[in-house]
């Protein structure tokens, strides 16, 4: 019998290589990242485990001390329309800053991925935190934090009054009268804001989902708001149940603040699994992982949350520096985290660095075991699914052959896709056209 909540499932999509280290195992393909075959066979590995949607990260600055998956990678949108063409259910969830972008453009090109894939497109709403982003699209200073939510916040006002453009039967396509579209159901934008002027109408029509699912990550007070005010969906970051708990219950009420119902917008952790047959086996496994990473390569890759800050000049035994400002400065929501924990726990550089880099949590043990974690967690309020990682090659395959099936016989995870579009499987209304409602509205009596 089904439990009342469900979980949620994302995959995170990349190659060999995002974890820092992981691309050196005998197993692993170094080329992964630009290797469509590589992608679609993940991809249709997560179909077939009932994934709720696979997501690409990306960002649009690289130094010489970036992960090896940031090198050398597809852009999101290109990966993703490809993927749509051979998956059939799953949802497919890009990253697009809106600092470094058109809100026309983007508008465009998720619509086009939407009507693709058949309404399976998402969008994870970013504001970039790299400072060195700047200097790729010309522009003089990277903008302060609270000037790039207030961007965002603009910028998705924007990109959404595009995607009602046309009305959900604009399109008559009459040859008798020669009509192809009703004039009266095509709405031009005509926004003027602080940050964009955009006129519109936008060339292409809602998808059978009327719009992409939006998504978000925010762990700083001004992230949460916005995500809580405007995101269907959440990304987190945390390694213990009770700093996940807190997190929740605070989205959550940011969203009833907000005036939504906080159950049809998703908290979602990412986390890596790592699954053995006995939990010897699942230790070992882990082990292998960590003996990959060597601890200049564990401070470079903590580094990147910090604007590719440069650890190595503390010391690596000493007490974890005061880096607050440069976090500040860059992926906020990760280096709050970082900093909480390493006070909290008093721990070194060293320790930080290699927790960083090769996390260990509840989630490495027998299929049993990580199903277990992963219902305490939707049970108790620190989740309502998870973004998995795959942490070492055949990690996702082992998944969704022994995991998967004990989380569908505990009633708590799907046996099939409740329907064709994201929002069907994800159990979220389709946004009525706005121009289509206040037609309605209009015409209602009383």
């Amino acid at each position: 019998m089904a439990n009342s909540r469900q979980l949620k499932l994302g995959f995170i999509l990349q190659g060999a290589g995002a974890g820092g280290e992981d691309w050196r195992h005998p197993d692993a393909h170094p080329g992964a990242s630009v290797d469509f075959r590589y992608y679609r066979q993940q991809a249709q590995s997560a179909e077939a485990g009932k994934f709720d949607f696979l997501f690409v990260a990306d960002n649009v600055f690289i130094t010489p001390q970036s992960s090896p998956h940031q090198l050398n990678r597809f852009e999101p949108i290109t990966i993703l329309s490809a993927l749509a063409t051979v998956t059939e259910h799953i949802g497919l969830v890009g990253t697009v800053s809106v600092t470094y972008s058109e809100p026309y453009t983007i508008a465009r090109q998720f619509a086009s991925l939407d009507k693709l894939s058949g309404g399976r497109a998402g969008w994870n709403v970013v504001t970039s935190y790299l400072e060195g982003s700047a200097s790729n699209y010309g522009k003089a200073r990277h903008p302060e934090h609270q000037v790039r939510y207030k961007i965002a916040s603009e910028y998705l006002d924007v990109v959404q009054g595009l995607w009602d453009s046309w009305e959900d039967d604009a399109f008559t396509y009459d040859k008798s009268s020669g009509k192809f579209f009703d004039p009266r159901k095509l709405h031009i934008l005509g926004h003027n804001g602080t940050y964009f002027s955009v006129k519109g109408p936008l060339n292409i029509a809602r998808s059978a989902q009327g719009q992409p699912v939006i998504f978000q990550a925010g762990a700083s007070e001004d992230g949460i708001k916005f995500a809580a005010s405007r995101a269907d969906a959440i990304f987190a970051h945390h390694g213990n149940i009770d700093d996940a708990k807190t997190y929740y219950r605070k989205v959550k009420e940011r969203v009833a603040e907000a005036g939504r119902r906080p159950e049809t917008v998703f908290v979602l952790p990412s986390i890596q699994t790592v699954i053995g047959r006995t939990t010897q086996e699942a230790d070992a496994k882990f082990q292998e992982l960590v003996g990959l990473v060597t601890i200049e390569n564990a401070l470079r890759m903590l580094g990147g949350p910090y604007n590719n800050h440069d650890f190595s000049v503390y010391p690596v035994d000493g007490p974890f520096p005061d880096v607050d400002d440069i976090g500040a400065r860059g992926q906020q929501s990760t280096t709050l985290q970082i900093a909480k924990e390493a006070r909290d726990e008093k721990l070194t550089l060293r320790e930080v660095a290699i927790r960083f880099s090769t996390p260990r949590n509840v989630f490495v043990g027998t299929p049993a075991q990580v199903a277990d974690s992963f219902q305490i967690w939707l049970d108790e309020g620190a989740a309502d699914g998870f973004v998995m990682i795959e942490s070492l090659p055949g990690q996702l395959a082992a998944f969704v052959k022994t995991v998967v099936p004990i989380l569908q016989e505990r009633g708590i995870f799907r046996h099939d896709y409740e329907g064709t579009t994201f929002r069907e499987s994800l159990g979220i209304a389709v946004p009525e056209n706005r121009h289509a409602l206040a037609r309605l509205r209009d015409v209602t009596p009383g």
